[in-house]
């Protein structure tokens, strides 16, 4: 497969906003921690040393307890605001902007639609042997094929589906997982990265996060890698045809 230039998705707003977020957040947790540290030894101290004949008041002692527990529990609403806010901006309004480009998601997971499922897998260096393992739902083994020529190279590979299993049955459609195991000529393991590639054309979100519709399979935002403009298809010259057909 072949990676086009990338059009990166503009996140730096959103991203100094985040971090201004965690840092104020970061800074007000130490400060909390900090207090309360000195509250516990104070409070330890006062214990020990108070008179007998004139106890602590229990009442002031509850108060300041509950005191801090309020702002541990601001602290914690902050979080939960902030993890919202961050999924409304970078998971729906970028994500809206993807839909019809072409993406590359890492991910093992790809739809087998209409008798086809499709991956990519990259080698980091070259492989002795390389075995292909298409997983159902359960984790098992319903293709396996063993990777033979440039294939066994280092780079970026593509690898197809039939949807059809070991003994040439088709299988029902769904979500299927690719598993590479690459070895080198000491039988060492060679790492390997599987991905794919596709036209967006749905969105949704599913726990907080926007989760992308590519060729039929469901990916989440944050395993896309690359982006770009989807191919203009090819304009065919009907006159021309009509001509030729007619001479």
């Amino acid at each position: 497969m072949t990676v086009s230039a990338t059009s990166p998705i503009d996140t730096t707003a959103a991203a100094a906003t985040t971090q201004a977020a965690n840092d104020a957040t970061a800074a007000g947790r130490t400060r909390l921690a900090e207090n309360f540290d000195m509250f516990l030894t104070l409070l330890t101290t006062q214990l020990k040393n108070q008179d007998p004949t004139s106890p602590m008041d229990s009442n002031q002692f509850m108060s300041q307890l509950v005191q801090m527990t309020g702002v541990e529990q601001q602290l914690a609403t902050n979080d939960l605001l902030k993890q919202l806010v961050g999924n409304t901006t970078t998971s729906l309004a970028n994500v809206v902007d993807l839909i019809g480009k072409q993406v590359r998601a890492a991910t093992d997971e790809a739809a087998l639609k209409n008798g086809e499922a499709k991956w990519g897998y990259s080698l980091p260096a070259n492989a002795d042997s390389v075995k292909i393992e298409v997983l159902d739902s359960n984790g098992l083994a319903v293709r396996t094929v063993a990777a033979s020529g440039d294939d066994l190279k280092a780079g970026e590979h593509a690898f197809a589906w039939d949807g059809k299993n070991d003994a040439g049955a088709a299988q029902p459609e769904g979500t299927y997982k690719l598993r590479i195991t690459a070895k080198d000529a000491s039988g060492e393991t060679v790492a390997s990265n599987v991905f794919i590639e596709g036209i967006v054309s749905g969105i949704q979100q599913e726990d907080g996060q926007g989760i992308l519709t590519i060729n039929g399979g469901k990916a989440p935002m944050s395993s896309i890698t690359s982006v770009h403009q989807a191919a203009a298809p090819a304009v065919q010259n009907t006159n021309n045809t009509a001509d030729q057909t007619s001479a």
